[in-house]
């Protein structure tokens, strides 16, 4: 209740004495009342009718008491806030309402707020990588001033499609000039150091910024970033030996010229043989009564061509020598002579050999690895590479290499007995020995080389396969 006589209020059995509204000074009527903050508040004394209705009450308001027991007093936290709290209760007292403060959208807190995008970064002894989280990058601003980097960009990043920003002033002094790469997902920059050795960190304040983050894809210790050095250097130093050393070849073009040559008409020569014996056998073998001449008369139908072939690939061989190609030495002359003591010496001079069936095995094996090869090395002269026809050069060799030293054999097997009865190429060592020499032994020997020169090819052909489709160790950025 509201007194008139006295103004004092009573609310919830506490009662606020003073003087009457007219007198206190700047207290006035309900609807243009007011009570000035800068006086402290009357203290709260307990109503004697709430007293009386709740004697174990005390009824005090919240405010400090002193160690003797005596009143109350309001703590002078807010009077502001104590006062609508009167006004409240007694309904007749109008206080000033606190200051608005101004409300802001959260689109203009966003565009006065900038916006730093996650930054990661590694070094090297020359140079400090960082890598931009910003997909969608076009056109960015990008500086070196007074040693600090400046970065400005519109992109995709962790608050959407917005303006990022920041500035990274280095440890160590680093050239003005540096190189960035856009992707679809990031920006790399590469800065070079002015001074080659190890950064403790990156910025020149202690306190790792907290965009920054090392970048573990690239980053090594500093024992390991010598290493890589170090290996660098290595190769750099052997690359200037060995081009010093291979001298400027002024005739490139015409080598090439005369390899193209070399190989089209050994793949002519070879495509000749593979595909009459193939048409023989396929087609005239079938209007044959037993349907075997085409094995047994191979050597009489292709052995000019044959002959004329593998005396050619004695060029292979002058060209390892004179470093025409990089084709190594051994394994040349093992395929050159191996090839030739079968056609020239074990089939060629016996007429028993030329009828029998493994001839036919022994040139369809050869023709179908020569195919493949010499026009690999013919498209290779003119700088052009038919994925399909490197896989099958690198692969095909695989079944039939071994296949064709099993015919060799077989054909070096069945001429030994032959050898042996007409005593051809056999000799007698002069006098006191007495001793002939049967070829047939030096055939024996003969079979021996021939699965060791097959273990040589074979390994020669692995590495180059290994070279070419080999899984390849990754490098380090």
């Amino acid at each position: 209740m509201v007194m008139t006589a006295s103004r004092s209020i009573t609310f919830r059995g506490y009662f606020l004495p003073g003087p009457a509204i007219g007198s206190a000074p700047g207290l006035r009527d309900a609807g243009s009342a007011y009570i000035p903050l800068t006086p402290p508040l009357p203290t709260l004394q307990p109503c004697p009718a709430a007293q009386a209705q709740n004697p174990g009450r005390r009824g005090w308001t919240r405010g400090s008491r002193s160690r003797r027991g005596g009143a109350r007093t309001p703590e002078p936290r807010c009077q502001f806030l104590q006062l609508r709290w009167l006004s409240s209760c007694c309904g007749g007292l109008d206080f000033p309402a606190a200051p608005a403060r101004p409300l802001r959208s959260p689109a203009a807190a966003m565009q006065n707020q900038v916006l730093t995008p996650h930054v990661y970064w590694a070094q090297r002894h020359r140079e400090v990588y960082l890598r931009v989280e910003l997909s969608d990058v076009q056109h960015p601003d990008i500086s070196i001033t007074e040693n600090v980097l400046h970065f400005k960009a519109h992109g995709h990043g962790a608050k959407g499609d917005n303006v990022y920003e920041f500035h990274l002033e280095f440890l160590e002094p680093v050239k003005p000039q540096l190189t960035h790469k856009l992707t679809q997902r990031q920006v790399n920059l590469t800065v070079q150091k002015k001074e080659n050795h190890w950064w403790e960190r990156l910025t020149k304040q202690e306190k790792r910024p907290l965009f920054l983050a090392p970048d573990f894809d690239r980053w090594l210790d500093e024992s390991d970033a010598e290493m890589e050095l170090k290996a660098k250097e290595e190769e750099r130093i052997n690359k200037i030996r060995m081009e010093s050393r291979v001298p400027n070849d002024s005739f490139a073009n015409l080598k090439r010229g005369y390899l193209f040559m070399y190989n089209l008409v050994q793949f002519l020569g070879f495509s000749w043989i593979f595909v009459n014996m193939t048409v023989r056998l396929f087609i005239l073998g079938k209007e044959d009564q037993q349907g075997l001449d085409s094995f047994y008369d191979t050597f009489h139908t292709m052995a000019d061509m044959m002959y004329f072939c593998q005396m050619l690939a004695v060029v292979e061989i002058i060209n390892a020598l004179l470093r025409v190609t990089r084709s190594p030495v051994i394994p040349t002359l093992i395929q050159f002579f191996g090839r030739n003591v079968i056609l020239f010496v074990v089939i060629g001079s016996l007429e028993e050999m030329q009828s029998k069936a493994v001839v036919f095995f022994v040139f369809y094996l050869w023709s179908a690895i020569e195919i493949f090869r010499y026009p690999f090395y013919m498209l290779a002269c003119i700088d052009i590479e038919w994925k399909l026809l490197t896989w099958i050069r690198y692969s095909i060799w695989i079944p039939l290499y071994p296949l064709g030293c099993l015919a060799e054999a077989i054909s070096v097997i069945q001429s030994i007995p032959v050898f042996s009865e007409t005593g051809k190429f056999s000799f007698m060592l002069p006098y006191p020995l007495n001793i002939t020499v049967k070829f047939s032994f030096f055939l024996q020997i003969y079979l021996i080389m021939l699965f060791l020169g097959l273990f040589v090819n074979f390994r020669h052909l692995y590495k180059q396969r290994r070279r070419r489709y080999g899984p390849r160790k990754r490098k380090t950025n």
